[in-house]
C-alpha cells in the first residue's frame, strides 16, 4: 500500500490512559485501540501531543510503542510520535526505538527554543538524513512558538524526500493555500485542526490527524471521507454537530478536555501527569451537557 493510501483519510493523535497514581492504564489503553479501530479510523498516530508525549519518558515511549504495535497488529497504520527541540537528541531516539510495526514517524517543529525558518529547514533535513521511516512533518505555532512558513514546508517538501507530508495546524489559510499551491504532487498536506477539517480538504488537504476522533471516531472518520469524495452538503451536518463539542475539548487545555469526554464514556480516567490538569468542574458540566445533545 502506498505511502498516499495509508494516510489519506483519518488518524487519530491517541491519548495514553493513566491511573490516578500516574502510571499507564494499559488495560483501558486495550480498549481504547478497539474503540478507535471499531470506528474505522484509518490510521493511529502514538505519542503524539494528545499522548502527554512530554511526560513519557525513555523505555516507557518504547513500552507505549511496543504496546500499541501489539494490540493493533497490523489492522491500520501506525505512526509513532518522535520530534523535540534538539536535533541530535531527536536523530538518537531515531537509533534507539524499535518501531517494528510503524508505518510512519511524526516529528513537530523544534519547540521552544524558537529558530529561524533555516534552523527549522536544517533541523528536518538532519532528520530526512538519518529517519528510519518516511517522516510526516508538524507545524503548530500555537505549541512551539514559532510557525514553520509555507516557503519553508515547501522547501521541505521539495529538497527532503523522506518527508512525504505536513500536518498543518497553523490555522492560516493563506498560508494553507500557498503549501498546496506550490507543494510537489506527492506531497501531501494532512489538517492538524479538527475544526477547519472540511474546508481544508475543499482547498485541497487529504485529511486529518485528529484529537475529537478519539471520542468520536467513527462519525470524525465518516466526515472526513465525505469532504474527500467531495460531498460536502453530506459533510456539514457533521461538521456543525462538532463545533461546539470541539470547542469544549480545546477550551481548557487539550488532552485536557477530550480525556473529560472518553472517562464520561467510561473509556479512561480523567487524570494525567503534571503539569497537564483536568478541566474545572463548570467546564466537565458543560462537557456533559453537550454529550447529551449529541
Amino acid at each position: 500500500m502506498s505511502l498516499r493510501k495509508k494516510f489519506t483519510g483519518t488518524g487519530i493523535a491517541i491519548v495514553t490512559p493513566f491511573h490516578t497514581d500516574g502510571k499507564i492504564d494499559w488495560d483501558s489503553f486495550a480498549n481504547l485501540i478497539e474503540f478507535w479501530i471499531k470506528g474505522k479510523v484509518e490510521y493511529l498516530v502514538a505519542l503524539g501531543t494528545t499522548g502527554e508525549s512530554a511526560t513519557i519518558h525513555g523505555a516507557e515511549k518504547q513500552e507505549v510503542f511496543s504496546f500499541v504495535q501489539n494490540k493493533v497488529a497490523g489492522r491500520v497504520p501506525l505512526v509513532a510520535g518522535i520530534g523535540g527541540g534538539d536535533t541530535t537528541e531527536v536523530l538518537g531516539w531515531f537509533k534507539q526505538f524499535d518501531l517494528t510495526g510503524y508505518d510512519a514517524i511524526l516529528s513537530v517543529s523544534p519547540a521552544y527554543n524558537k529558530p529561524n525558518q533555516e534552523g527549522i529547514f536544517q533541523h528536518y533535513k538532519a532528520l530526512d538524513a538519518a529517519t528510519p521511516l518516511p517522516i510526516i512533518m508538524y507545524n503548530v505555532p500555537g505549541r512551539t512558538g514559532q510557525n514553520v512558513t509555507g516557503e519553508t514546508t515547501v522547501r521541505i517538501a521539495n529538497e527532503c524526500k523522506n518527508i512525504f507530508a505536513t500536518k498543518e495546524a497553523c490555522g492560516n489559510f493563506d498560508q494553507i493555500n500557498y503549501i498546496i499551491k506550490n507543494k510537489p504532487a506527492d506531497f501531501m498536506v494532512i489538517s492538524g485542526d479538527d475544526p477547519i477539517t472540511l474546508p481544508m480538504i475543499a482547498c485541497g488537504a487529504e485529511g486529518l490527524i485528529s484529537v475529537v476522533a478519539n471520542a468520536y471516531p467513527e462519525d470524525y472518520s465518516n466526515l472526513v471521507r465525505l469532504c474527500l469524495a467531495g460531498k460536502f452538503d453530506e459533510a456539514k451536518p457533521i461538521h456543525y454537530k462538532y463545533t461546539d463539542i470541539i470547542a469544549s475539548m480545546f477550551a481548557e487545555g487539550s488532552p485536557s478536555g477530550v480525556k473529560a469526554y472518553l472517562s464520561e464514556m467510561g473509556l479512561c480516567q480523567n487524570t494525567f501527569r503534571l503539569p497537564v490538569w483536568p478541566v474545572s468542574e463548570k467546564h466537565h458540566q458543560k462537557i456533559k451537557e453537550l454529550m447529551k445533545l449529541n
